[in-house]
């Protein structure tokens, strides 16, 4: 998405909403409601009047690691950002300087050879640019094969500048996370669906709206360089590929929390337009030009007017309306990233009420 926009820094929120007040919780943000070029605005809270019994979520079970490390090379210390796990047990890491305020800048990967030591007596060796066009993720061979154990001791969750303070791993985890068998999961929280709460589920579910589970363990973004998503590990359930098939039979509309859920759910259509049970990694990028052939919405954050997440909203919503309601967001001072307000775009078009109504 090309546009002039930019976020003013105090658009960022800096804590949790369950942190800004008394009586608060994850779901006291605000919902910014979109159908076509049509905007209104809502609290969360407001959600399940919003969708209709049929409607089916997409989640993403994904839980979020402890995934940054302290480490140094030689005498100077470093943060490691840990990535992805390869299927040949290596990771794709970040190297960042810390920047003395508790959070991090970036810092050049590599070279090759490249020690860094951990706590616990733990090696971490850099062995090659995770791809041939850039040089911030690297693979990286770790001397302890428990990596998730070595997290679990030694890690925290990963902070970004516009945050105020560390918070706890329990402040990163959604209502839809579940342990992996294998210890993995997201280097960052599928923030998406942050603001859900036990209580927002159990009346969506009430007024018939149902959910299906699909995982997406998310790598590391980059707060600086706006890149594409890099391949990440995915899985469809064959019961959620039911879910979604049955649903598209029927009037319900199949709306994802979050880009992560889109990107799984998009990788597992095949040619006739059918969802599979599928698994591995994903390569996809959702632009404009590829489309969507599954979602008809999408419950999403705020993202930088420069993220590659904008462009699967323009293929979702279409540019207009990614731009009238990024407009109205702006005006309305609506909080961006992980701790921010969310947005829902509804579609337009058959088996769907007016833009109108749904966004009455």
């Amino acid at each position: 998405m090309t546009t002039t926009v930019r976020v003013p820094e105090e658009r960022s929120a800096r804590v949790p909403a369950e942190q800004r007040g008394p009586g608060r919780d994850r779901d006291s943000v605000r919902l910014l409601v979109s159908c076509g070029t049509e905007v209104s605005h809502h609290a969360f809270v407001e959600l399940p009047r919003r969708l209709r019994a049929g409607d089916l979520l997409i989640v993403n079970t994904s839980p979020t690691l402890a995934a940054a490390v302290d480490g140094w090379i030689g005498h100077a210390r470093v943060v490691v950002h840990f990535s992805t796990r390869g299927d040949d047990g290596r990771w794709a890491v970040e190297l960042r300087d810390p920047d003395g305020r508790g959070t991090t800048r970036a810092r050049a990967g590599g070279p090759a050879g490249t020690e860094v030591r951990l706590a616990g007596d733990v090696r971490l060796v850099l062995e090659e640019p995770l791809t041939p066009y850039g040089s911030r993720l690297w693979w990286g061979r770790v001397s302890e094969p428990d990596v998730p154990g070595l997290l679990r001791r030694h890690g925290r969750p990963i902070r970004y500048s516009y945050t105020q303070r560390d918070q706890p791993l329990s402040v990163y985890q959604t209502v839809f996370a579940l342990p992996s068998a294998d210890g993995g999961g997201s280097a960052e929280m599928p923030s998406a669906a942050r603001p859900f709460t036990a209580r927002l589920v159990a009346e969506l579910v009430s007024r018939g709206v149902q959910f299906a589970p699909i995982t997406l363990h998310t790598g590391v973004a980059s707060a600086e360089a706006h890149e594409p998503p890099y391949p990440e590990r995915y899985e469809v359930p064959e019961a959620s590929a039911r879910l979604i098939n049955a649903a598209r039979a029927g009037e319900g509309r199949i709306l994802a929390v979050g880009t992560t859920a889109v990107r799984a759910v998009e990788s597992a259509v095949d040619a006739g337009g059918v969802v599979r049970a599928r698994k591995g990694w994903t390569d996809l990028v959702v632009t404009p030009e590829r489309g969507v052939r599954v979602v008809d919405g999408l419950l999403t954050g705020l993202h930088e007017p420069e993220a590659s997440h904008l462009l699967m909203l323009e293929a979702i919503a279409g540019r207009a309306a990614i731009e009238r309601s990024y407009g109205e967001a702006l005006s309305g001072l609506y909080l961006w990233h992980e701790f921010g307000d969310v947005h829902l775009i509804l579609p337009e078009g058959p088996h769907t009420e007016s833009c109108s109504s749904n966004c009455r």
